[in-house]
């Protein structure tokens, strides 16, 4: 085969390749609907779980209270329900980017028990011995939120302690460790 004969393949080939693959990895490409919790104006990150698009979508209150007080610019990371599918508590992780990465990590953590219960909420940037935000008392409604905002580095693989006790001096009924942004 000629060169030239091998070039003009070459050419025709890409060509296809970018014809049949570019609109298939257009589609896959959320839009921003697809990215808010419906009937919201909360934004989801492009990573939020189906687990955590359900629960928005059933606690749009929620979402909505807990977005506005982590402020502009978060969208909703996870929304979990705690301990497990009983739901004492919702545990809701919001981030921020920047152009360089996170640039913060903001946590709520409701209480979805009738009255007040003792809550601990916990968010700790990614350092040995970090200094981390926490709110804990009797609360009716939600511990936090506790937000950390910094570099990527500092940012990036934090983790989030949400604990509520059965009473006040009684055990905990949730005792639950993750992280607030996503962590490889």
């Amino acid at each position: 085969m000629s060169r030239a004969l091998v070039r003009s393949l070459a050419a025709g080939a890409a060509l296809l390749t970018t014809a049949f693959v570019t609109p298939a990895a257009t589609a896959a490409t959320p839009t921003v609907d697809e990215l808010r919790v419906a009937g919201t104006s909360v934004q989801l990150t492009p990573t939020a779980s189906e687990q955590t698009k359900a629960i928005a979508a059933q606690n749009k209150a929620s979402v909505r209270a807990t977005a506005t007080m982590c402020g502009s610019g978060y969208k909703l990371h996870v929304a979990e329900r705690l301990p497990d599918s009983r739901r004492y508590g919702t545990l809701f992780t919001y981030t921020k980017t920047n152009s360089q990465g996170f640039s913060g990590a903001c946590a709520v953590f409701d209480n979805n028990m009738p009255g007040g219960m003792k809550m601990k909420l916990k968010l700790c940037p990614n350092r040995v011995n970090p200094t981390c935000k926490v709110d804990e008392g009797l609360f009716t409604q939600y511990a936090g939120p506790v937000k950390i905002e910094g570099s990527h580095s500092y940012v990036f693989c934090s983790k989030v302690t949400a604990i509520m006790w059965d009473g006040i001096a009684g055990p905990a009924i949730i005792d639950a460790v993750r992280t607030a942004t996503p962590c490889d």
